[in-house]
C-alpha cells in the first residue's frame, strides 16, 4: 500500500507504478491509429460531411454516457466497499490479538513457558492468515529456536485453523491443570473465536468476486462506446478527436482498473492491505505484552 501526502498535487499528478497509464498505453495507441484511420476513411475516402447521417452519433453517445457513468460509479464504489470492509477486518485482528495478549497476561501463571508459547502463535495467525489469503506456496520460516508445542502444519489443510486449534488445546491443558477456571477460559474463548469469525470474513470477500456477466458487460461497453465515438466525432473535432477519444477511453478504463484491483484486498498490488505491515504490529504488540 502507498503512503502518501494527499495535499500533494505534484506527486499524485506524477506517473508512478500503480499508474493505470502504464498498462493502458499499449490500447491507447491503439485507440488513437482506429480514430485516425476511421476519420480519415470518412472525410478523406468516403469524403463524407455535416450533413451524413453518421454525423448524429454523437446524439447517441450523449444518451449512453450517463448510462456509462453510472455504471462505473456503481462498480468502483462496490469495489471500495469491498477494500474497506477487508480493512475493518484486519483492524479487528490487531484488537483482538491485543485483547487476547492482555487477558493471557493477566490470568494464564507466569512460567515463561505459556506465555512464550501465546506471543508465538498469536502473530503466527496473522501471518498465516496473509498467506493463506495470498495464496502463497511458501512455508513459515520459524526462529532458530521454536517453541517445542509448535509443529509444522499439514499445508493441505487449512492453516488458521491448525493454529487456532493449537491455542485451544493448550487452553484446555491450563484448565485441566488447574491453572484457569472455566470461567476463565470462557473469557479467553470469547477472544478467540473472532480468529476464525476473521478469517472466514476475509474468504468470503476473497472467494466471491463481482459477478462475471456484470464485470464482462462493463469491459464490453468501455470498448463500443469508445470505438464508436470518432465515427461522429471527426466530423467537428477533425483530427483534434484522436487526443480527444484516446483521453476518454483512458477515463474509462482507468475506473475499470481501478475497481479490478482494489476489489481484491489482499493481494500483493500497491493498493492492496498492508498485511504484512500490520501483522509486524501485532507481533510487536503481543510481544510487548507477553514478553
Amino acid at each position: 500500500m502507498i503512503a502518501y501526502d494527499p495535499r500533494n498535487w505534484f506527486r499524485a499528478m506524477a506517473i508512478h507504478r500503480s499508474d493505470t497509464f502504464r498498462k493502458l498505453w499499449p490500447l491507447l495507441l491503439v485507440v488513437g491509429l482506429f480514430t485516425m484511420g476511421v476519420g480519415w476513411l470518412e472525410v478523406m475516402y468516403f469524403k463524407l460531411g455535416k450533413e451524413s447521417f453518421v454525423s448524429n452519433l454523437p446524439v447517441m453517445h450523449s444518451l449512453l454516457g450517463f448510462a456509462i457513468s453510472m455504471l462505473l460509479v456503481f462498480r468502483t464504489n462496490t469495489a471500495y466497499d469491498r477494500w474497506w470492509e477487508g480493512r475493518k477486518l484486519w483492524g479487528q485482528l490487531v484488537n483482538a490479538s491485543r485483547n487476547l495478549a492482555v487477558k493471557l497476561d493477566a490470568l494464564i501463571p507466569d512460567d515463561g513457558t505459556t506465555r512464550a508459547f501465546y506471543a508465538k502463535l498469536i502473530p503466527l495467525f496473522a501471518h498465516e492468515l496473509r498467506v493463506h489469503l495470498q495464496r502463497e506456496k511458501t512455508r513459515l520460516e520459524l526462529d532458530s529456536h521454536p517453541h517445542p508445542e509448535i509443529t509444522d502444519f499439514d499445508r493441505s489443510k487449512h492453516i488458521p485453523s491448525q493454529v487456532v486449534q493449537l491455542m485451544t488445546e493448550r487452553m484446555r491443558r491450563l484448565l485441566k491443570e488447574g491453572h484457569i477456571t472455566g470461567e476463565q477460559m470462557l473469557t479467553l474463548d470469547k477472544e478467540l473465536v473472532q480468529f476464525l469469525e476473521i478469517c472466514g470474513a476475509c474468504e468470503r470477500i476473497k472467494n466471491t468476486p463481482i459477478p462475471y456477466s456484470y464485470s464482462s458487460f462493463i469491459k464490453k461497453f468501455i470498448v463500443i462506446y469508445t470505438l464508436t465515438l470518432p465515427f461522429g466525432f471527426v466530423f467537428s473535432l477533425g483530427y483534434i478527436a484522436i487526443p480527444v477519444v484516446m483521453f476518454i477511453f483512458y477515463v474509462l478504463a482507468s475506473l475499470e482498473l481501478i475497481a479490478e484491483e482494489i476489489e481484491d484486498p489482499f493481494g500483493i498490488d500497491v493498493n492492496d492491505l498492508p498485511m504484512e505491515r500490520i501483522t509486524a504490529a501485532i507481533k510487536g504488540n503481543v510481544e510487548e505484552v507477553l514478553g
